[in-house]
């Protein structure tokens, strides 16, 4: 019971989705109908500019560090790991907006930075070089990702904490699908680049 009751909690953390709270109540907008269609911070990067998006990575990292630190007070590190993987999920399938979410990275920021955070500072640089140098936000996510789960199978904690990590870089990998495919086309949006209406 108490796995499901940290599960339920963090995915409903997860379903708190600031791109979609702040543009709507600052610039009017349904973010989901601008852009990559994501109600995430890359997308209002790409659609309103720094500014618009700094506070909503701020925010959707907090929500990941609260999560994992609510799971970690319930069940310990079981728990951590438990609310980590639920609030991703709330936060790429949020109930409240028809499950039409973002892709979760800067939730799993918080989350592999509360969960472990050598590893997740390693794993978190390695995204952002991949970003600096391809100007591909997608990648360097994608790459950041797998990395934690990458750096975890060399720095071999536990079975349990490897498994996690696998799930996360799935998550990630999953939600970037589309953007794997406009990478490989080479259609694929950079840093600097803004989109507007789908």
């Amino acid at each position: 019971m108490d796995a499901v009751l940290t599960a339920i909690i963090a995915y409903f953390i997860g379903c708190i989705n600031n791109a979609y709270i702040l543009t709507k109540y600052t610039r009017k907008i349904d973010i989901r109908n601008y852009g990559s269609g994501n109600a995430g911070a890359t997308n209002v990067l790409r659609v309103l500019g720094y500014k618009a998006a700094a506070p909503v990575f701020t925010l959707d990292v907090l929500k990941g560090v609260i999560a994992v630190l609510i799971g970690k007070y319930l069940m310990g590190n079981t728990g951590a790991m438990i609310a980590g993987i639920a609030v991703v999920c709330g936060h790429n399938w949020p109930v409240f907006l028809k499950f039409r979410g973002g892709k979760g990275i800067a939730t799993s920021v918080g989350v592999v930075m509360t969960v472990s955070p050598l590893l997740g500072v390693i794993a978190v640089v390695i995204g952002i070089l991949v970003i600096a140098l391809t100007k591909y936000v997608s990648l360097g996510s994608i790459t950041g990702s797998a990395s934690f789960a990458i750096l975890n199978a060399i720095f071999w904690n536990s079975t349990q904490v490897f498994v996690f990590s696998l799930i996360l870089a799935s998550l990630a990998i999953f939600q970037h699908r589309s953007n794997i495919k406009r990478l490989l086309a080479g259609t694929e949006s950079k840093v600097g680049q803004k989109i507007r209406k789908k």
